[in-house]
């Protein structure tokens, strides 16, 4: 028997003072609140049958994957499809470099593609992909993948059936969210079997209103 159930954690705040769009540069490291966040996501789910924890390759990730191997005594996988989508901004304070640039605009022509960075379809079928390779991974208990928002919520939109795009305003992917997906072989095209979200979680939700960063591509 695969993985019982997936669970989809987005890491926790970054130490970012000059709001930079940081995606995928190195050394962004967690901030001591995201730390905390990243603390209370993995004793969320403490007592439970965690038997594999994954992160994407950046620094954030690994960071808040940290908890979660001491917690269920561990070692960390890393799967380069679970990272951040590259981003035309990346490195840039967006809502300054287009005061200084307004041609920058000529990047935002088409948010339902999205014109600034990885299609959307591109990366849900690296995500899905990932899952897949998580829930077949193992021979029962529960998966952790520790990604980022837009890839998760890519997820979620593909498992829900709903269009991809959407406004990043209204994400419903936290801090330290947790969005958890099983499988269910009677559901799918010609019942051949899908994956279905069953639970959403914010174990950080105290921490948010203090978030400085909240990280958003």
């Amino acid at each position: 028997m695969p993985a019982d159930l997936i669970h989809l954690v987005r890491h926790g705040e970054v130490f970012n003072p000059s709001g930079v769009l940081y995606g995928r540069l190195p050394e962004f490291h967690l901030s001591e609140r995201g730390r905390q966040m990243a603390q209370l996501a993995a004793d969320s789910l403490t007592g439970r049958p965690i038997v594999s924890v994954t992160a994407s390759p950046l620094t954030r990730t690994r960071e808040s994957a940290q908890p979660w191997l001491e917690r269920f005594d561990l070692e960390l996988g890393i799967d380069e499809r679970l990272i951040e989508p590259a981003n035309a901004f990346e490195g840039t304070n967006i809502r300054a470099s287009l005061k200084r640039n307004p041609l920058l605009l000529r990047r935002l022509w088409n948010p339902w593609r999205p014109s600034w960075g990885e299609l959307f379809v591109s990366i849900a079928a690296r995500m899905m992909a990932a899952v897949v390779a998580a829930h077949d991974s193992v021979e029962s208990g529960e998966v952790v993948l520790v990604s980022h928002q837009l890839p998760i919520w890519m997820v979620a939109r593909t498992v829900q059936g709903k269009p991809l795009a959407t406004d990043p305003r209204h994400r419903r992917c936290t801090l330290s969210s947790i969005t958890t997906l099983a499988w269910d072989p009677a559901a799918g095209l010609g019942r051949v079997g899908a994956f279905s979200e069953v639970d959403y979680q914010e174990p950080a939700a105290a921490l948010l209103s203090q978030s400085i960063d909240l990280g958003a591509v």
